[in-house]
């Protein structure tokens, strides 16, 4: 098994969820680190954003990654080996006002990770790129979409759900224009 200070972040996000996993903690990775892990890390991000589904007291969770050698610092679980922390971001887990209800699930030696698909990655950037005019999110919305295969009709009725189907269509001729 590889030391915690060379995983990559895919390998790291793995090993955390299949540990909490083991210990009766279901979780899913969302955020940042799904776009690095679509993107392989043309975009990094190194927090790991994890959404519990159920009710599971914190004691639980933080007993086990302390036994994994992380350690609690505010809201964050750090680990002196790596770079990457861990953050537990309140449920349920929905993308705007839509609940998600499908995932992905990868294998890393490490381990097995539940994630967003990248579709619902994409979904997620361009949620903050709408609603905060988050211009970094769209880029890394496009990056995905430039990477993996999305499901560009999803993401046109979920911004139409939005009320944003004209930034849609500006982000679709860019990305006509980029492939």
């Amino acid at each position: 098994m590889k030391k915690i200070r060379d995983m990559t972040i895919g390998e790291l996000a793995a090993f955390v969820s299949t540990q909490l996993s083991m210990n009766g903690i279901d979780c899913t990775l969302t955020g940042g680190a799904c776009i690095s892990i679509y993107t392989n890390n043309k975009y990094e991000s190194f927090d790991l954003d994890f959404i519990e589904s159920g009710q599971f007291p914190q004691k639980k969770t933080e007993d086990i990654l302390n036994g994994i050698g992380f350690y609690k610092e505010n809201r964050y679980f750090k680990n002196k080996q790596t770079k990457y922390f861990i953050e537990f971001p309140s449920g349920p887990l929905s993308i705007g006002s839509e609940p998600v209800e499908r995932y992905k699930e990868m294998e890393f030696e490490t381990g097995k990770l539940k994630l967003l698909t990248p579709t619902d990655s994409v979904k997620d950037r361009l949620a903050a790129y709408y609603h905060w005019d988050d211009k970094q999110s769209l880029e890394q919305a496009i990056l995905v979409c430039l990477d993996q295969k999305i499901n560009m009709k999803e993401i046109e009725k979920f911004s139409a759900d939005e009320g944003m189907i004209e930034k849609f269509n500006v982000i679709k001729r860019r990305l006509l224009n980029r492939k």
